[in-house]
């Protein structure tokens, strides 16, 4: 489907293009982001205001717009996750003012968006919709109409007496030259093309059209007119800096490149993506560990009393795995937080604190509010993230990308590998400069992790098996993940991959915690996944699995080649390569990612962006 506009409207949140062009509508480029409905606000060049929307996915609207009035000069375009409201027509955005003179699309909460409509239905205003998003354009129009200022003002005004997260594009009927946008805790980038402009929610919706990017920071306006310059204000009327930062980003790491889904793509690049998270960081012929947060800040960290990692998610996950590494190898006491629960329980946070927030976003609204509770406190913030110039990367004192492409599957795989990987690197950086691990030691696991995408390539080839094995579980109500050690973490994630696409419920435990509780579900029609893999809770992991084949429970079992005390007892089983023990969890999560996404096949889910689910949680 493509658009034709004398200029033109493209993005999961908004784009403005300065001359003519068409192109496909750009909101399929974000739809990995997870959303329930989709519409399009328009301003023709006779200055009639359009909004068209439905619920349902981008195709659904696109269907909608057969035959509709589609002539425009501007537009802003959006895909809504619902906070306020079922996903239906009237809650799916733009929104229009009550007069329909205004124009409104979304991203975050009004969390005083009830006292705000009290007030503007005692001033006469009735409501269409029931969201937050419907009071902040009414507001807009409420505070231009009572103040007889320009859109760009009103939008200020409107804003000051706003509590909450949000990323904001207006129109307004009659003028087909300006769109006004702000943000506050919610991603919004303007891309600079030849001319012309586009703003997104991320760059990677609209770098096909340019490279280079302005990011809009908390509390900041922008104004995008065709004939002025662009303009950025924060809502005291300041001025703020406009600087152009440059992204390089290939478009073929959108695109499916063949795949049935992007998630099967995405585990079949964890060889390269490795690569490129190492690539610099470990010198091939020393194995010698660089890290220039470690380098540039290495007092911080030999003298650091104890680190925090801040996470949710899969990314807490890793941060689990990221626990074991910095405790083992640098003698430094860490305790992993969820980002979410951290930000309200009025933690302990010293000077001599290290922060780590791990996203691979950037944008995670909780691990963000987390970073600067810590940075109030004196803290040092190392961030841990995937994508370029995200909120993360810019709020943090020092950090490292896990450059690993960009991830369009709402189910983490390459994020979560990479994120172990950075941790692995960290950790043996650290424990170098603090003189509390062993050269042997050191020297092998930086020697296994330039080996690692080989080993991956490897793992790899026990798809075909994970695939005929994921056939038998399909009907499957409940499963339960086993490990111990470095591979409870595993488990976890292993047990969120099923939740997350196949709709499964899965349970992800400690082996040793079995016999203290949920042992009782265990019966024939109860899977477990057992993560056998040798270290040295192996044996007691193998006791583990005689408990549940003793009570009639089917054994998956992830177990080292040629292991054969563990096949006996397992009903199947999935041998991968060993490695560094230290770095298992990176090899055992491929079979466990695979087996996830075919049962999810199977089971004819919508891979790639399951029910419920965004892939960047910007909203709280």
């Amino acid at each position: 489907f493509f658009f034709f506009f004398n200029d033109t409207a493209t993005t999961e949140i908004y784009t403005l293009s300065l001359h003519r062009r068409s192109s496909d509508l750009g909101l399929h480029r974000l739809e990995y982001r997870g959303y329930d409905s989709a519409g399009v606000a328009l301003v023709n060049p006779d200055g009639r205001l359009n909004v068209f929307k439905c619920k349902g996915k981008v195709s659904d609207l696109e269907h909608f717009l057969d035959g509709k009035d589609l002539g425009g000069n501007i537009g802003i375009a959006h895909t809504r996750w619902a906070t306020h409201g079922v996903p239906n027509d009237a809650n799916a955005h733009p929104h229009y003012s009550e007069s329909e003179n205004i124009a409104l699309i979304h991203n975050g909460i009004i969390e005083n968006y009830r006292v705000l409509k009290d007030a503007l239905e005692q001033n006469g205003y009735t409501f269409r919709s029931s969201t937050d998003s419907e009071v902040l354009v009414n507001l807009i129009e409420y505070v231009r109409a009572t103040s007889g200022c320009s859109l760009p003002e009103a939008v200020r005004q409107a804003l000051r007496q706003v509590i909450g997260a949000y990323a904001i594009a207006v129109v307004e009927k009659g003028n087909h030259d300006r769109i006004v946008a702000a943000r506050q805790s919610s991603p919004m980038v303007v891309g600079v093309g030849d001319g012309e402009f586009f703003l997104s929610s991320d760059a990677a919706s609209i770098i096909e059209y340019t490279e280079d990017f302005v990011y809009v920071g908390d509390g900041e306006i922008a104004v995008i007119d065709r004939n002025a310059p662009l303009k950025i204000v924060t809502l005291d009327n300041h001025d703020a800096k406009i600087d152009i930062k440059k992204l390089q980003l290939s478009i073929s790491q959108l695109e499916k490149g063949g795949y049935p889904h992007f998630m099967l793509k995405e585990i079949y690049e964890q060889p390269r993506t490795i690569v490129d998270c190492i690539r610099g960081r470990i010198n091939p012929d020393t194995c010698e560990v660089k890290l220039s947060g470690v380098i540039d800040h290495r007092d911080r960290f030999v003298n650091a009393r104890r680190i925090i990692f801040v996470a949710c998610g899969t990314s807490w996950h890793a941060s689990l795995i990221g626990e074991h590494l910095v405790e083992s190898i640098c003698g430094i006491p860490v305790e992993v937080e969820y980002a979410s629960e951290f930000r309200y329980r009025n933690p302990i946070i010293r000077e001599d604190d290290i922060v780590v927030a791990v996203s691979q976003s950037g944008e995670t609204a909780d691990t963000l509010a987390a970073v600067e509770l810590a940075r109030k406190a004196g803290a040092f913030v190392f961030g841990i993230c995937n994508v370029v110039g995200s909120s993360i990367a810019r709020a943090t004192d020092s950090g490292a990308y896990i450059h690993v492409g960009p991830e369009i599957g709402v189910a983490s795989t390459k994020a979560f590998t990479g994120q172990v990987t950075v941790m692995a690197m960290l950790a043996l950086a650290v424990g170098r400069e603090r003189g509390t691990v062993t050269e042997a030691y050191y020297n092998e696991v930086s020697a296994a992790l330039l080996h690692l995408p080989e080993t991956m390539e490897e793992v790899l080839k026990v798809a075909p098996q994970v695939a005929d094995l994921a056939k038998i579980f399909t009907y499957a109500h409940n499963f339960i993940y086993l490990g111990r050690g470095y591979n409870y973490p595993t488990a976890l994630e292993g047990a969120l991959k099923l939740k997350e696409i196949s709709y499964i419920h899965a349970e992800g435990y400690p082996a040793a915690e079995m016999k203290h509780g949920p042992i009782a579900l265990i019966d024939a029609e109860m899977p477990t996944v057992a993560i056998a893999t040798p270290d040295h809770t192996y044996e007691k992991t193998a006791s583990n699995i005689e408990e549940i084949k003793a009570r009639g429970g089917k054994i998956i079992a992830v177990i080292a080649r040629g292991d054969e005390q563990v096949r006996r007892s397992a009903d199947f089983v999935i041998e991968v390569p060993v490695i560094a023990e230290c770095l298992m969890p990176i090899v055992v999560s491929v079979p466990l990612q695979l087996l996830a996404y075919y049962i999810a096949v199977y089971k004819g889910r919508n891979v790639d962006q399951p029910r419920n689910l965004a892939k960047s949680v910007t909203v709280e």
